[in-house]
């Protein structure tokens, strides 16, 4: 993993590294799963995607957006599968949730890759067009100071 680490791209702003670094970042913040800084990380590092933007943005799911983010995934999942809603409790708990995971990990599931999809394929989007309208918008200022000087 060492030689791994010296990559440019894993830490130089460039339009590609940082792309691939929304789109994975973006997927995996959606991911109801824990150490989502390490699965962001062990992903960017071969992908050649800028590291600390993609670690960075898995805390998109931080304890403050987390149950919105992920009950919105559930809600997305018991739409497409049909599967009837489970009620929630107005207290979240460990004992609820070690009862009631076998009823809701597949509608879970299913939300949160569909929304990490369309939020990872939106963010790398967004990230290349940006870049273009940026380094277009720096090239025309550079033009227009060439003709003001001459």
């Amino acid at each position: 993993m060492g030689s791994m680490l010296h990559d440019p791209n894993l830490w130089h702003l460039n339009r590609h590294s940082v792309a691939r670094a929304m789109a994975i970042g973006l997927f995996v913040s959606m991911l109801p799963i824990p150490m989502q800084m390490l699965v962001s990380a062990c992903v960017a590092m071969p992908a050649r995607a800028n590291l600390p933007v993609s670690v960075g943005l898995v805390w998109l799911t931080n304890p403050v957006t987390m149950p919105m983010i992920f009950f919105a995934e559930y809600k997305i999942g018991t739409m497409l599968l049909g599967a009837p809603e489970r009620s929630m409790p107005m207290e979240l708990s460990m004992t609820w949730l070690a009862s009631e995971i076998h009823h809701i990990w597949q509608p879970l599931l299913l939300g949160s890759v569909l929304l990490g999809a369309v939020f990872a394929v939106a963010g790398y989007a967004a990230t290349m067009l940006y870049w273009r309208i940026w380094v277009g918008r720096n090239w025309q200022r550079r033009k227009m100071r060439r003709r003001h000087q001459n």
